[in-house]
């Protein structure tokens, strides 16, 4: 009696620490779902000793089954095999998943790659509240993917040349989205194996290194930390080219009517106190409507841009270089990626899809909103810089005349920007703050605003320190987006079919897959030094 009270207690314990637990092999019936509680900060990890109970039919009586947890490995060794944590942010079997001491994993099932061809459908087990249909899904795609990119696309053709420019740009469109088919492929396979219903891009990382050869199991945690951190410097330096843009395009309009040269530092500095109001508010849900606002703005000042351009008879193809140099190539590669890299939004879309199995294929909904984006990216380059030539700007607005209308678009695209400002800002600031408040338990609200004014104030200084829009967005580019765009999906394959299916005939997927991490070296580090030389140069004059 005494020692089946000892186990119902000692049961009861593990109910409370774990959200799901079930076994990589010989699992029997009624072990698959056993709760848990939010965290494991209250278990003993150097000690750890968990007595189930086997309840499988047939034997007529339960039995203990000894359970030892290695907090080096961080596993469960059992009788009836070894249970391997793994992290996801999920719902499975409807039941969401948790944050654990830094990271958001309960434990599930090791690797099953016998679920790959049949058993396991990730895409059954997903919990959706409003599913989007390929329709919306697509919308959502050209949305997340038309950014202020599109406006610097000209500028990108003077660094390349028109010939050039516009074959250059429909080849990195298609590596781009090359590497996020990729991505998405192994998202699904590791969905499959790890019986999890979706996973995020930091997610895919982290879990394709605990699925991958054990050599590699260590740097699971250290994959998901870098995706997040580049994942932070990307969107936080989109701020940075936000606060040039906007203030830039008041500039143009507002010293026209005071009647003076008033610098640039100032507007930034006006617009300050506004950009800390806009980020005090919290909640994803408020910013709604400002991005709604922001796409009808834009679309407006896009279509009277178009207007601009073609009003007058274009000059002849002839006049403008085919190729640049070889010095400027590098520029052309950080905007155009940073233009054209939409890789951030690719997962959530796919994650909320009503029909997950279209986002992938031909003609599928990827293909056909990356087709879109290219083809329009390449019109808006080829064409504003066919118009305005050797004096294109950073910003296709910035060449428009000093008309009413033309102006009615600088503010227009202004607003816009400024209103995508706090949207571009709640990403790293959740990342950041995830990771941080736990040292702020006294006072959690006064240290997430402090943060938020902080880094707002942050990015504005940056701002002010490069005030050059070009090379501003090509090293931006270079830097994050030639890595999670490129090097970090082609290095999760590798990892994915490491073991199985296997590299292909003469390991073509291996050889495949380095060139397009070399690719993406070379365009990080020519990129880098080619921007920040261009900006350094410019602060010297």
């Amino acid at each position: 009696l005494v020692h089946r009270k000892l186990c119902s207690s000692l049961v009861s314990f593990v109910n409370k620490c774990y959200k799901m637990i079930s076994y990589k092999k010989n699992i029997p019936r009624g072990f698959e779902n056993l709760q848990s509680s939010d965290s494991l900060d209250d278990i003993d990890e150097s000690n750890l000793k968990i007595v189930f109970t086997d309840v499988s039919p047939g034997e007529g009586k339960d039995r203990p089954v000894i359970t030892e947890y290695d907090p080096k490995k961080r596993t469960v060794r059992t009788e009836l095999g070894d249970l391997v944590l793994v992290k996801y942010k999920c719902q499975s079997n409807g039941v969401p998943a948790t944050v654990t001491s830094g990271s958001t994993l309960p434990l599930v099932t090791g690797t099953n790659k016998d679920a790959e061809s049949g058993g396991y459908n990730p895409f059954d087990h997903r919990r959706l509240t409003h599913p989007t249909t390929d329709a919306e899904t697509l919308i959502h795609l050209l949305k997340g993917s038309l950014g202020t990119g599109i406006l610097a696309m000209p500028l990108a053709f003077y660094n390349a040349g028109l010939v050039f420019g516009l074959v250059a740009t429909f080849m990195i469109g298609v590596v781009c989205t090359y590497c996020i088919h990729i991505l998405v492929k192994c998202s699904q396979i590791l969905c499959r194996r790890m019986k999890i219903p979706s996973l995020g891009f930091a997610d895919v990382a982290e879990v394709a290194f605990l699925a991958g050869p054990p050599s590699i199991h260590k740097f699971s945690g250290a994959a998901r930390g870098i995706i997040n951190w580049f994942l932070i410097i990307d969107l936080f330096g989109c701020c940075c080219v936000y606060i040039v843009f906007v203030t830039r395009n008041l500039k143009q309009v507002l010293d026209i009517h005071i009647g003076q040269d008033i610098k640039l530092t100032y507007y930034m500095i006006a617009l300050l106190p506004f950009l800390i109001l806009m980020n005090l508010v919290r909640n994803l849900k408020f910013l709604a409507p400002f991005s709604m606002v922001a796409n009808i703005l834009v679309g407006t000042g896009m279509g009277i841009t178009f207007y601009y351009i073609f009003r007058d008879p274009l000059p002849v193809i002839n006049s403008m270089p085919y190729f640049s140099s070889w010095e400027q190539i590098p520029l052309f590669f950080g905007t155009a990626i940073f233009a054209l890299e939409g890789i951030g939004v690719v997962m959530p879309l796919e994650n909320n899809m009503k029909t997950p199995q279209h986002f992938i294929g031909c003609p599928g909904v990827l293909n056909t909103g990356m087709f879109c984006v290219v083809l329009l990216y390449s019109s808006v380059g080829f064409f504003g810089y066919l118009k305005y030539g050797s004096i294109t700007q950073g910003s296709i607005t910035l060449n428009l005349p000093d008309e009413l209308l033309a102006q009615s678009v600088k503010i227009m695209i202004a607003i816009a920007i400024f209103l995508t400002y706090s949207l571009q800002f709640y990403v790293p600031m959740e990342i950041i703050w995830k990771n941080v408040k736990h040292r702020f338990t006294s006072h959690p609200l006064i240290a997430e605003y402090t943060i938020r004014v902080s880094l707002v104030c942050i990015s504005v200084i940056i701002a002010i320190l490069v005030p050059n829009l070009g090379p501003f967005i090509s090293l931006v580019g270079a830097v994050c987006l030639s890595t999670m765009g490129l090097m970090f999906p082609s290095l999760i394959e590798l990892i994915v079919y490491w073991d199985s299916p296997g590299l292909g005939r003469y390991n073509w997927l291996l050889w495949k897959n380095l060139v397009v991490i070399a690719f993406g070296i070379v365009g990080f580090v020519t990129g880098s030094y080619t921007s920040l030389h261009e900006i350094i140069e410019e602060q010297s004059q």
